[in-house]
């Protein structure tokens, strides 16, 4: 009988992969918190960290940080055949695959963090400009764009909830 992977021990491996990276969650709450203060004024770090915390548990992220992550560091090590090595040790501009990857981690979380994904590859704010494989630091080609997508979803996730709350109080208010 093959050996079935518990949920707890994948989450585990994708918390080693990032630290073993250079990626804090807390970098990555520091770029929610900047997308979603200007919406939410009384925005707590604490939350941004938190929603980062709950978008991991979904299987589908982990699932993609891992494949990411192994693809860097195998394109690190000279380990992938031509020309998917090339692609991926220079973050081909036209490669695309890094892009789709995290996309596809991102569309549980609504258009907001479709756009807030765009924004985040566009612009690389945070610890994804740190990522990016033309500054030369490692092959993070698969990375920096997961962080964003981790990013986008954990802020989308803000967003709704902020929405819900507004929402619940002014309904609150004319019950009243």
């Amino acid at each position: 009988m093959k050996r079935r992977v518990h949920s707890q021990e994948v989450k585990e491996a994708v918390l080693k992969k990032l630290a073993e990276r250079g990626v804090k969650l807390e970098d990555i709450a520091q770029i929610v918190y900047e997308m979603q203060v200007p919406y939410n004024p009384e925005l707590q770090m604490e939350t941004c960290l938190d929603s980062v915390r709950k978008v991991l548990e979904k299987r589908e992220v982990q699932h993609a940080l891992l494949v990411g992550i192994e693809l860097d560091q195998l394109a690190e090590r000279k380990m992938l055949s031509e020309p998917l090595q090339t692609l991926v040790e220079t973050d081909e501009s036209l490669f695309g695959c890094d892009e789709t990857l995290a996309l596809g981690s991102v569309l549980g979380y609504g258009s907001i963090a479709v756009t807030t994904f765009g924004h985040l590859d566009k612009h690389k704010i945070g610890v994804i400009r740190k990522l990016d494989t033309k500054l030369g630091k490692g092959v993070h080609t698969f990375l920096d764009d997961l962080v964003a997508g981790l990013a986008a979803s954990a802020a989308s996730r803000i967003a709704h909830r902020h929405r819900d709350e507004e929402e619940n109080g002014i309904h609150e208010e004319h019950a009243s």
